[in-house]
């Protein structure tokens, strides 16, 4: 990362190039950062059906680390107090995925399981992520990758880059529709949003200046 203002990036071919021309003699750790329901999960399936199609990269060579994973569970949101919360930065574990970012780093020849996490469920789900030793490429997508407190200064820096994407216009819409799909009624999806969601956007809004790249789909 630099101080420099952040490049544009236009589209998913100019997103693929992009990170083409990452690729080198060691693993690469691509971080892609934004706000809640800015369609940052949907780039990033885009970039792994194209990266694991060809060279540099190959199907065995691209690996994804969502950060979701790293939700603490509904269970300890109860007992810290912070059920009514989930989603913000306080309510992951932030310094397991410092860890696990450390140990994709520093351990490129053994596999390293991670947590997911499963949408049905609300709940993350242990070492249901396995980045093999043939990963030239991770991609990690999540909110606070930029984030400059609570130990998510610490996570930029262990990244080759981070991007940030660039909302769509209708971001809020999706995002309640996305809660509606996973069990809220219309009036708990809208409430979710505006209450939670929204204030975590904006903390995330707030931290794209500092992103390597923009990406603008």
């Amino acid at each position: 990362m630099s101080d420099a203002a952040p490049d544009v990036v236009s589209g998913l071919d100019a997103a693929v190039a992009r990170a083409h021309s990452l690729a080198g003699p060691r693993r690469v750790l691509l971080g892609v950062a934004g706000a809640p329901g800015a369609g940052k999960t949907t780039l990033v399936e885009a970039l792994l059906e194209r990266l694991g199609a060809g060279p540099p990269y190959g199907p065995d060579t691209v690996a994804h680390l969502p950060m979701d994973g790293f939700h603490l569970a509904d269970a300890q949101l109860e007992r810290l107090g912070l059920l009514d919360r989930k989603g913000a930065p306080e309510t992951f574990d932030v310094d397991g995925y410092v860890a696990t970012l450390a140990r994709l780093r520093a351990e490129p020849d053994r596999p390293v399981y991670a947590p997911g996490f499963e949408r049905t469920l609300e709940q993350p789900i242990a070492a249901a992520v396995a980045v093999e030793p043939t990963a030239r490429l991770v991609i990690t997508e999540g909110n606070y990758l930029l984030l400059g407190e609570g130990g998510w200064e610490r996570v930029a820096g262990m990244l080759d880059e981070v991007w940030f994407v660039d909302p769509p216009a209708d971001r809020v819409r999706r995002l309640v529709a996305r809660h509606e799909q996973f069990g809220k009624s219309p009036d708990a999806a809208r409430a979710w949003v505006e209450t939670v969601d929204e204030p975590n956007a904006a903390l995330v809004e707030a931290t794209r200046t500092v992103a390597d790249a923009v990406v603008r789909l």
